[in-house]
C-alpha cells in the first residue's frame, strides 16, 4: 500500500526534479497529482515512464491526499499550504517561509530525523535552503565526535539556485561575451555573471549580511545546536549546478584530520572523495546529478586550536532540494504514516 502524493510546483527545476527523484527511489505512490499555477496549467511532465499533465493548484482539493511537496516560492505556499494542511494533508515546504517557525521542524534527515515528530503542530515541514543543507551533513558527525564551538563557510553557489531565468541569464551572457555585437545586461542578478563571481545572494538587512548569509546561521542553528557560531559569506559563481562550500570548523576537543576522514567515510549522506594529489577532490559538476554530499581537502587549520578546513560540494536541486523534500516523505512514511 502506497501514498497519495501531491508535487506543487512541478513545471519548475526543483518540482521536475523532485517527480526525478520519487521515481528513482521508487518512493510507494498509489496516486499521483502534478500541480502549477494557471500560466502552466495543462504542461505536461514526466514521472518515471508516465507523462502527466498539471492540474490549478488555485482550484485544488487536498482533502483525501497524504503528503504534498511543495516547491512553488513563499508567496503561494503562505495561500495554499495552510489549506492542504488543514485538510489533513502534511506538506513538505521548499520555500523559506516557514524554516523559522517555532512550531514547524525544519528537516535534514541524516541530521535531525527524530524532528519530524513536531510536524503535528502545523501539518507542515520545512526543508532548509540549499547551502544549509549540505553543510550540516558534512558538520554533524564531526559535531557528535569533537563539539562544534564555530563555523567560518565561504559558499560558491550556482545558478540554478536562482532559477530557471539565472540559469537563463548565465547562458545568454556567456554567449554574449563571443558575440560582442549582443548585449545582454543584468536582469536576474547585479551584475554580470558570465566570466564573474557576485558576492551577493538574496536582500542586504541591515547587520551588513545578505539573507542568504542570516540563512545559513539560523538555519544552522535550529538543526544542529543553538550554540554553535557561525559566520558566512555567500557568492554566485558562473556555474550551472552545484554548490561549493569551503568551511572551517573550531572544534571544542581535538579531532586531527585523519580521524575526521574516517567519520566522514562513515558518515550517511556523506562521500568522502580526498586524496593529496592533483584531482583527488570533487568540484560542482562532478556532483550533478547525484545524492551525495561530498567532502574534500580535509585539514588541519594550524592558525586556531582544534581547527579543521573542508572543502564541501553537493547537487543543489537535489540534495538542496528535491532530494531532501524526499527524503523527508521517506522519514515521514516510515515514522509516522506508515503506509507503504
Amino acid at each position: 500500500m502506497g501514498y497519495k502524493v501531491v508535487v506543487a510546483g512541478a513545471t519548475g527545476n526543483v518540482g521536475r526534479e523532485m517527480l526525478n527523484i520519487l521515481a528513482e527511489r521508487e518512493f510507494p505512490i498509489d496516486e499521483i497529482a502534478v500541480l502549477a499555477s494557471r500560466k502552466s496549467l495543462g504542461t505536461e511532465v514526466s514521472f518515471g515512464d508516465k507523462t502527466l499533465k498539471t492540474k490549478d493548484l488555485a482550484t485544488f482539493d487536498f482533502t483525501g491526499w497524504d503528503m504534498a511537496l511543495f516547491a512553488v516560492g513563499s508567496g503561494p505556499t503562505k495561500e495554499f499550504a495552510p489549506k492542504a494542511a488543514a485538510a489533513g494533508c502534511v506538506v513538505i515546504d521548499n520555500s523559506s517561509l516557514y524554516r523559522y517557525d517555532h512550531d514547524v521542524p525544519l528537516i535534514v534527515p541524516e541530521v535531525n530525523a527524530d524532528a519530524i515528530l513536531g510536524y503535528a503542530k502545523r501539518n507542515i515541514i520545512a526543508n532548509p535552503n540549499c547551502s544549509t543543507a549540505q553543510m550540516v551533513v558534512a558538520l554533524k558527525p564531526l559535531h557528535d565526535r569533537a563539539r562544534i564551538k564555530r563555523v567560518v563557510v565561504s559558499t560558491y553557489q550556482s545558478v540554478s539556485g536562482a532559477g530557471k531565468e539565472g540559469m537563463d541569464e548565465l547562458w545568454e551572457q556567456t554567449k554574449a561575451v563571443y558575440n560582442p555585437v549582443k548585449e545582454v545586461p543584468p536582469t536576474k542578478f547585479t551584475k554580470q555573471i558570465a566570466f564573474n563571481v557576485i558576492p551577493h545572494i538574496d536582500v542586504f538587512l541591515d547587520s551588513g549580511e545578505t539573507k542568504e548569509e542570516w540563512k545559513m546561521v539560523a538555519e544552522t542553528k535550529k538543526i544542529l545546536d543553538p550554540r554553535i557560531k557561525v559566520t558566512a559569506t555567500c557568492v554566485r559563481v558562473p556555474v550551472f549546478v552545484g554548490h561549493s562550500e569551503a568551511i572551517n570548523i573550531e572544534f571544542e576537543e581535538p579531532l586531527d584530520w585523519q580521524e575526521a576522514q574516517d567519520i566522514l567515510r562513515e558518515a550517511p549522506g556523506v562521500m568522502l572523495i580526498d586524496k593529496r594529489e592533483n584531482g583527488g577532490y570533487i568540484t560542482p559538476i562532478e556532483c550533478v546529478g547525484e545524492y551525495a554530499t561530498y567532502v574534500s581537502r580535509v585539514r588541519e587549520d594550524s592558525t586556531i586550536e582544534n581547527g579543521l578546513n573542508l572543502w564541501c560540494v553537493s547537487d543543489n536541486l537535489r540534495k538542496g532540494a528535491a532530494l531532501n523534500a524526499v527524503q523527508i516523505a521517506e522519514l515521514l512514511g516510515s515514522r509516522v504514516l506508515k503506509k507503504g
